[in-house]
């Protein structure tokens, strides 16, 4: 079975790596994709898996007030984060890990190699290293890579985790190549 020219390797990132267009108002650094990332990426023959955007489909493109990009990126990256622990948004959110720790879970038993799952730090929901809380940028995981991370040792799946800023493309591209390296 899948004896053809896939190369059986697939990568998750984080939505807004494929896609700016979909981050909160005044956070956008790229005017499509982080551009760099997204050929590197293409480059190493891995699959690659958008993952959901959990901002988006919790709380809207505006995340719930239309002046969010007035604020500091780091107040309205707090104020996201406290709408995402809200329980309707919790419910969501454990919805879109379920259907990702599933897919992992259907590559892995067809003899696949999850690479990993790179998320974007400073995120309220998809921070690996840093996220923000308290209108500061402090160590920690954002919501959803919290509660995906959580999902996956509940049900003993090993996958490694990198958190990148798309700014920082040089220490970015250092650390996705050594998470594909490893396999």
């Amino acid at each position: 079975m899948f004896t053809d020219s896939r190369s059986k390797r697939v990568v998750l990132v984080a939505h807004c790596v494929l896609n700016q267009n979909s981050l909160s108002d005044g956070t956008a650094d790229f005017p499509g994709s982080i551009n760099e990332i997204v050929r590197f990426l293409l480059q190493s023959n891995a699959g690659i898996i958008q993952m959901p955007c959990p901002e988006m489909l919790c709380l809207g493109l505006d995340r719930g007030d239309v002046h969010g990009g007035e604020r500091p990126v780091i107040v309205e990256n707090t104020r996201i984060r406290q709408a995402l622990k809200k329980s309707s948004a919790t419910q969501t959110i454990k919805s879109l890990v379920n259907q990702i720790v599933i897919q992992i879970e259907e590559y892995q038993r067809n003899g696949f190699t999850v690479l990993g799952i790179i998320g974007i730090d400073r995120s309220p929901s998809c921070g690996v290293n840093t996220t923000s809380i308290n209108n500061q940028e402090v160590e920690g995981e954002g919501v959803f890579i919290e509660a995906l991370r959580g999902e996956l040792e509940k049900r003993s799946v090993h996958i490694d985790i990198v958190g990148i800023k798309g700014l920082e493309t040089g220490k970015a591209l250092m650390s996705i190549k050594k998470l594909l390296e490893k396999y």
